[in-house]
């Protein structure tokens, strides 16, 4: 059992919670829900304590919206948070200039030897069989009839075209090799967690730095939320710090962190 400010948590609505927090193992999904239970039980505590109330009139749907209605006008009631200055984006887009480019394009080619993950007999003969492709091709064998003739995807109809490919267009293993690739035939097989590909780069077009213009309402969003997400944290734990919580410990010191 646990109270919050001598108000009772039982091992039931904790158990009920538990459902809401996925976690992996039942401990750390019972601490999770208690967590969760203990905040909201302070919430509800530091409303009544300010009289906070939705006016009236203002028409939710569900309890759940009423909570997130009530829990936004507490963090706007006590909650300072600052947005981020034009000069604090800026600042925040030069140090960061990688994330801010145009996706780089590729066009390509490919021959998939599928073979499943967990097979490794069937991976090994996958690669072996992708390796000999790879040498005929080096002896000027057509791409696209050894695509024909070999690949199991359905661009094999096309000889193997992929047509023009940008980032996240493709799985992550397969992307970041063939992005990294000089144009031309990639002189070993790629391997995915479909099989071995072989795989010919057509073309290959850098991306281009984005101006700050084009960026900073991104950034400043990006930021904004970023001291939204830490000022209300540390909020928590300024009422955490604050309570009387007994059976279960945050580990919080008694310092509050919000003034």
């Amino acid at each position: 059992m646990i109270t919050v400010n001598q108000t009772t948590i039982s091992e039931a609505q904790i158990l009920q919670e538990m459902q809401y927090h996925p976690a992996k193992d039942h401990r750390a999904a019972m601490i999770d829900a208690a967590e969760s239970l203990i905040i909201g039980e302070l919430f509800n505590q530091r409303l009544d304590e300010l009289g906070l109330h939705l006016q009236t009139g203002e028409q939710l749907d569900s309890e759940e919206q009423k909570q997130n209605a009530l829990l936004n006008l507490l963090i706007e009631t006590e909650v300072a948070i600052p947005c981020a200055t034009e000069q604090e984006c800026a600042h925040y887009y030069q140090q960061n200039l990688a994330k801010f480019c145009s996706s780089p394009l590729i066009a390509a080619r490919h021959i998939l030897i599928p073979a499943p993950v967990e097979d490794e007999n069937a991976r090994a003969n996958a690669l072996e069989t992708a390796e000999s492709i790879l040498e005929a091709l080096t002896k000027g064998e057509s791409f696209s009839v050894l695509a024909e003739q070999y690949s199991k995807c359905e661009s094999a109809k096309l000889g193997g075209q992929l047509g023009q490919l940008s980032k996240g267009q493709t799985v992550s293993e397969f992307e970041r090799q063939v992005f990294s690739a000089d144009e031309g035939l990639i002189d070993h097989p790629v391997e995915s967690r479909f099989g071995f590909h072989i795989v010919f780069v057509d073309f290959k077009q850098a991306g281009k730095q984005l101006p700050f213009e084009a960026v900073k309402t991104r950034i400043k969003n990006y930021l904004d939320k970023k001291v939204e997400r830490k000022a209300i944290a540390q909020y928590i734990e300024c009422l955490i710090s604050k309570a009387k919580i007994e059976g279960f410990d945050f580990n919080v010191s008694a310092s509050p962190l919000v003034q």
